[in-house]
């Protein structure tokens, strides 16, 4: 955007009748000259002026509150949050009213105080706050109903980011809260918007726009060129808001965790003194529902004190080379504080956080004895170093204090890729075809087929793996086999394998033999990846939010039930074997036949609210809170620690996968392996799920 920003000394000095020349003039294109963060100072005194017609029209506010009241059944008593509030016009009317529960926010500093001031005028005592939509400062299940009014949703780039803004909401909604949202029209406007039109926004100022389709057509681009007469122009500014219509919508609020979705009657301009009315010219009104547990579902039965968990972090003033500016950022604290609010809603509990590294060992050791048991979620590693993540357990270990999660020895396995796949050949797993190769390796005789993965060996967190990873013939291969060594060292081998076009599968599992919970599974959803881009989720799709891979969706898996057992009874056994503990994460992917094959396994996955395993938790009406809660409950029991806690059950799967324990699981698929080995047709072979010519040696050993 760009915007007047000379400040007022200076507009006084400036003689009348003269012309501002910070004005652009005709541009080709307008989507270039939109910031990402054009709301963050868009909303000023400006806009109230420029769309005064609609804001500051009380027939119009109070037509929409009657629309509102009636819809929702609002009761007076009721608790209700006006959510980008603006000046606070629906919340004023509503206190009114005589609703007295009625709170605004916004993130407009002006805004916010003219709402105020204007509540004071009208001695009310009306709350209005100041802050991101996308981090509410309120605890969960505090409101009856949160309301989006007067088309102040899609403001972000990113779609992602407005499900972050509905996440938010249903989090403060109370069980059985009410969400109410006024949007444009997206379908109505890509066909009937103005390309340009203006009109006199009182006998001093008017105002010429033009507007524009984004190049994905998923965004209105606008531009308002403000002029005052004896001033010449004073703005030329940019926006852009994204055109939802009823499909899309309906699809965002279920995925955020709404229910029953339901389409009411929409609006239409509506003031008698509106001549260009804009993205408010039809609107789409939208109410959902909220079913959820009150919190008392997490509670433990029986418990007699409060235990005290020490939480380990990876460390924030330290550099963290897999981040892609190598240090946290942002991001990185709002999921800390998620996570931090998140264990607040665990009842008797007492959390305690450690994430300083350099006195951590000494921290430990004063507080070992106050410790009932660690929650380990450094899995960024010792010192932020991804290789020194076993240091954590085995220190814990040193200094006999319980913890979550898998012990030194399960993370070495698994870090190296080449291991997990040696253990997984010698249980009859299939695995992609590959090979590992290092600085000196002979690729002259390489019998694999194009297209091929090239990843590092040893790692995580997708660190190395993009979509320049892949090569399509030889000389795309030492190509990026040299940029890899250059990435990540040349004494570190690399694992080449052949790339795999089916499905991107994760299985989630949390607990321990005999009671391990098996989430629903998930599949990668690339439709709103560009088809000329490989179909892969790496680093890109992970931490780099401007990349088209950032829109990648983990969905449930619509798999044969079949491929889902074997899929199940393989990871069941590998959890047992590599010696993972409270709960673990599975990566595989379908080749050109829709068969299986193992990728990799990730002891202690990630635990953020927004992560693979969040995801498949939630696909099994598992919170956040409930999911965090379920793995220190895994590790309690695993301990002994009192009681094991009555937490929210998954309800999305089968009763067999849940009763069976991996042995079981593990001794099943023995029998079943030796069966098949008996049989010397290669036919019959290719009738099994996991039928292949992928090499195998051993079947099951004591899983």
């Amino acid at each position: 955007m760009t915007q007047n920003t000379t400040d007022s000394n200076t507009r006084r000095k400036r003689a009348r009748g003269t012309v501002q020349k910070n004005t652009l003039g005709p541009v080709e294109d307008l989507e270039p000259h939109v910031r990402s963060d054009w709301w963050q100072t868009l909303f000023n005194s400006l806009y109230l002026k420029t769309d005064a017609d609609l804001l500051d029209d009380i027939e119009v506010t109070r037509k929409e509150v009657d629309l509102i009241v009636s819809i929702l059944g609002l009761a007076q008593e009721e608790k209700v949050l006006d959510l980008c509030c603006g000046q606070g016009r629906h919340v004023l009317e509503l206190a009114r009213r005589g609703f007295s529960n009625v709170e605004g926010y916004d993130r407009s500093q002006y805004l916010i105080r003219k709402a105020r001031t204007r509540a004071q005028k009208e001695n009310m005592q009306v709350r209005f706050k100041e802050g991101d939509a996308r981090k509410l400062p309120y605890p969960s299940d505090t409101f009856d109903v949160v309301t989006i009014l007067g088309n102040s949703f899609g403001y972000f780039d990113s779609s992602l980011q407005d499900r972050k803004v509905l996440e938010e909401i249903f989090r403060v909604l109370k069980p059985g809260g009410r969400v109410f949202v006024d949007t444009a029209d997206g379908d109505h406007m890509k066909k009937n918007f103005q390309p340009r039109s203006w009109e006199w926004l009182d006998r001093k100022y008017f105002v010429c726009r033009e507007r524009a389709l984004s190049a994905d057509g998923d965004r209105l681009i606008c531009r308002e060129v403000i002029s005052r007469i004896d001033r010449g122009i004073i703005a030329d500014q940019f926006y852009a808001e994204r055109l939802y219509n009823k499909e899309s919508l309906f699809e965002l609020l279920t995925a955020s965790g709404f229910s029953s979705p339901t389409f009411h009657t929409t609006f239409s301009s509506v003031s008698a003194g509106t001549q260009d009315a804009g993205m408010m010219e039809q609107r789409i009104l939208l109410s959902a529902s909220v079913e959820k547990a009150w919190p008392t579902s997490l509670q433990i039965t029986e418990s007699k004190k409060p235990l005290n968990i020490a939480v380990l972090l990876g460390d924030p003033r330290k550099e963290d080379q897999i981040k892609p500016a190598c240090v946290f950022d942002d991001d990185d604290f709002d999921t800390l504080e998620r996570m931090k609010k998140a264990l607040s809603e665990i009842p008797l509990m007492k959390f305690t956080f450690f994430d300083r590294h350099e006195t951590l060992i000494d921290d430990l050791k004063k507080k070992a004895g106050k410790i009932d048991l660690v929650f380990n979620l450094c899995d960024e590693g010792f010192y932020n170093e991804p290789t020194k993540e076993l240091h954590v357990p085995a220190l814990l270990e040193q200094l006999n204090i319980p913890y979550t999660g898998a012990g030194p020895q399960c993370l070495a396995f698994c870090y190296d890729k080449s291991i997990v796949r040696g253990v997984a050949q010698e249980m009859r797993i299939p695995v992609a075809k590959g090979i590992l190769v290092f600085g000196d390796s002979n690729l002259s005789e390489l019998s694999l087929s194009f297209p091929l993965l090239v990843k590092p060996n040893s790692g995580d967190s997708s660190f190395g793996i993009t979509q320049k990873s892949i090569a399509y013939n030889r000389e795309e291969l030492l190509e990026i086999l040299k940029e890899s060594r250059e990435k990540i060292g040349s004494d570190n081998p690399l694992l080449l394998e052949e790339f795999l076009p089916g499905k991107d599968i994760s299985v989630g599992i949390i607990g321990n033999p005999p009671s391990c919970n098996v989430l629903p599974i998930t599949e990668e959803d690339y439709s709103a990846v560009p088809k000329e881009l490989p179909r892969i989720c790496g680093y890109e799709a992970k931490w780099i939010p401007e990349s088209p891979y950032w829109n990648i969706k983990s969905v449930p898996a619509d798999l044969p039930e079949k491929t889902r057992m074997e899929i199940v009874k393989c990871c069941l056994a590998l959890f047992s074997r590599l010696g993972c503990r409270d709960y673990a994460r599975f990566d595989w992917r379908l080749d050109a036949e829709g068969n299986p094959r193992l990728l990799e396994v990730n002891p202690n996955p990630g635990w953020c609210w927004d992560g693979h395993l969040a995801k498949m938790a939630s696909y099994a009406e598992i919170s956040y809170p409930g999911m965090l809660a379920s793995i220190i409950e895994a590790a309690k029991e695993r301990y002994g620690l009192g009681d094991a806690g009555k937490i929210e059950k998954c309800k999305k799967i089968s009763e067999s996968s849940l009763r069976k324990s991996p042995a079981e699981c593990a001794a099943e698929f023995e029998e079943e392996v030796e069966a098949n080995s008996s049989i010397d047709s290669e036919n019959n072979r290719k009738r099994g799920v996991f039928s292949d010519t992928s090499e195998t040696v051993q079947a099951f050993e004591g899983a």
